[in-house]
């Protein structure tokens, strides 16, 4: 009697077991989609301090397996938290992580299988722990400059080739293809699709990744994209709040600032968000960047309550996950390393992404709920989301992945979308003299940047059977390098120059005027920014890919040769020459 009351007490004085319904908390008869707030709720009271603020924090760990030990003095050097996935999982109980190619996780080209099991293996630790949660796993999956899952896997154009586009159901099978990619390879969360109205033309982090300059294309681009990741059970992540688009500073190494009035702010670049709200998208990342019309103490918007809480939950009515933006980035560190994830938290965050030192983030964060600076209860709320977003898009039912499923990475018909797309995206902006389509006749000479591949164009236009040669400089072509070019450009009949953010490069644009000085007809492809002809107005024709994914070039290619009319807008402006929606056929 007295050894069965004693055991009673211990067990009442213990946080609940891993055992019972926590190791298969997903009752009979639930549906993936359904969420049972009690069950959640009760869940939350059965965690301990240490293991809700865990849930809080993305992080990164390097290594192609759970226990990779060829990553474990680099995850230890890094700060990770951890030697390896496991380590960093049993210590920390994060609640996800995020994949990169330069962790390995993901490597290029991938190697579907290798992905897919690391994602099943530490889905298996994390169900393994006290409090059985399985693990967001994330990546940035926008299509275009900004892919993590590439070969096999099939490579988009970007988002503003399909701005360019104009096709919403384009965009809706993009996000298709790209989540039941991702979904085969374990991943459940895509930091996509960029919200962000780029009408910076010297934007340099946003520019191509964003669907374009005019908010009602950017709103409903992002609309059909966020509804196709979730209707495959992807969480969609509407970026980056309130909005990057009018910037000449990279957040990833300043801080910019966002001059636009309450007006404007509402009217260009606050409209894709409240679109993805209406939609309901379950994410929203936040931006590191100074919006004084919003906020006027200086601080960025991941660290501003005013932003983040007082608009974005209150004014706008979002009840999803709110996620920072990456915490390694210069722009969120104005203030102590420890004290950024407070903040963001305070500001009203849920998810806090990829601090760039796991233990001090960690710390600074159960600090603070243990001093009463953060509530228990405003920690609450966000494990509450957390867990419930998790729960609404089938993790508790089941957080694994049939190995089998990778045979849909890269399958033909999702290729055919790519290449759809591609297709349809080339804009052709300007053709003096009808110098294209080209004729098999005239001999083709390819010249540019190593990044704007004129080597790959030229083997495109000679399998189409043209004679074409190429000639590739470096990034800012040397005063030698441009000789080369025109010395071999001299027996050619047309010149193709494939520029890359040329517009600013000064090597790019000596390149050119030297092609024209030498008498020759210059077509200028823009391989990334369809801005660049601002650099070289009066060249004789000019088009503009949104992006240097081989699939791009390949359309490029077809549209030179004629097989693909031209039928790309701009969906941006290029100032003072052509004006948004410009976009010539042959």
């Amino acid at each position: 009697m007295i050894v069965a009351m004693v055991l009673s007490l211990v067990l009442l004085s213990v946080p609940f077991s891993a055992q019972a319904n926590w190791q298969d908390p997903v009752k009979p008869g639930w549906k993936v989609g359904e969420v049972k707030k009690g069950w959640i709720q009760s869940k939350i009271q059965h965690m301990t301090l240490e293991e809700k603020v865990g849930q809080l924090f993305i992080v990164h760990v390097y290594g192609k397996n759970a226990e990779d030990p060829a990553y474990e003095a680099t995850n230890l050097n890094n700060n990770r938290g951890g030697k390896n996935f496991r380590e960093v999982i049993e210590k920390y109980k994060v609640g996800g992580v995020i994949y990169f190619n330069w962790t390995d996780n993901i490597t290029t080209p991938a190697d579907a299988a290798q992905v897919n099991k690391l994602s099943n293996d530490i889905q298996k630790i994390a169900m393994e722990q006290r409090m059985a949660i399985p693990l967001y796993i994330s990546t940035d999956q926008e299509g275009g400059i900004v892919q993590r899952l590439t070969t096999p896997g099939t490579v988009f154009p970007g988002s503003m080739a399909l701005g360019a586009t104009r096709s919403t159901d384009l965009a809706a099978k993009s996000g298709d293809v790209l989540a039941k990619e991702l979904k085969a390879i374990g991943v459940n969360m895509d930091f996509a699709p960029v919200a962000d109205v780029n009408v910076n033309p010297a934007n340099p982090v946003i520019g191509v990744r964003s669907f374009g300059e005019d908010p009602k294309l950017v709103s409903d681009m992002t609309v059909a994209q966020v509804k196709a990741f979730q209707d495959e059970d992807v969480i969609a992540t509407a970026k980056h709040f309130p909005g990057h688009g009018d910037t000449a500073v990279d957040s990833h190494y300043g801080l910019p600032i966002i001059n636009h009035d309450l007006e404007t702010l509402h009217k260009v670049d606050l409209a894709p968000f409240k679109a993805a709200i209406g939609a309901g998208v379950d994410a929203i990342m936040t931006a590191h960047i100074v919006v004084p019309a919003l906020d006027d103490s200086g601080l960025p918007a991941t660290l501003s309550k005013p932003i983040l809480t007082d608009l974005l939950r209150g004014e706008m009515g979002f009840d999803g996950l709110i996620i920072t933006d990456s915490l390694g980035m210069s722009g969120a560190n104005v203030i102590p390393a420890d004290r950024v994830p407070v903040e963001a938290f305070k500001a009203g965050s849920d998810i806090l992404l990829n601090p760039p030192n796991v233990e001090v983030a960690y710390n600074g964060v159960l600090n603070a709920v243990k001093s009463g600076e953060i509530s228990e209860k405003r920690l609450d709320e966000s494990v509450y989301r957390i867990l419930e977003y998790k729960m609404k898009r089938g993790l508790f039912h089941n957080p694994n992945t049939d190995p089998s499923a990778v045979s849909v990475i890269g399958a033909p018909e999702h290729l055919a979308v790519a290449d759809e797309i591609a297709d349809k995206s080339i804009t052709l902006v300007k053709n003096e003299g009808n110098l294209l389509p080209l004729q098999k006749t005239e001999k083709v000479f390819v010249t540019g940047p190593s990044s704007g591949k004129p080597a790959l164009l030229a083997s495109q236009m000679a399998a189409k059977g043209f004679s074409a040669t190429s000639y590739a400089a470096s990034a800012t072509p040397t005063a030698g390098q441009i000789s080369t070019a025109v010395t071999q450009a001299a027996n050619a009949d047309k010149v193709i120059v494939t520029t890359y953010n040329g517009a600013t490069n000064n090597g790019q644009v000596n390149l050119i005027k030297a092609l024209q000085a030498s008498g020759k007809k210059v077509i200028v492809a823009a391989i990334r920014n369809p801005y660049d002809l601002m650099g070289f107005p009066t060249v004789d024709a000019y088009l503009t890919t949104y992006g240097d994914r081989d699939v791009s070039i390949h359309s490029l290619a077809k549209v030179l040769a004629g097989e693909v009319n031209p039928t790309g807008k701009l969906p941006v402006t290029i100032p003072g020459l052509y004006g948004y929606g410009t976009g010539l056929t042959y």
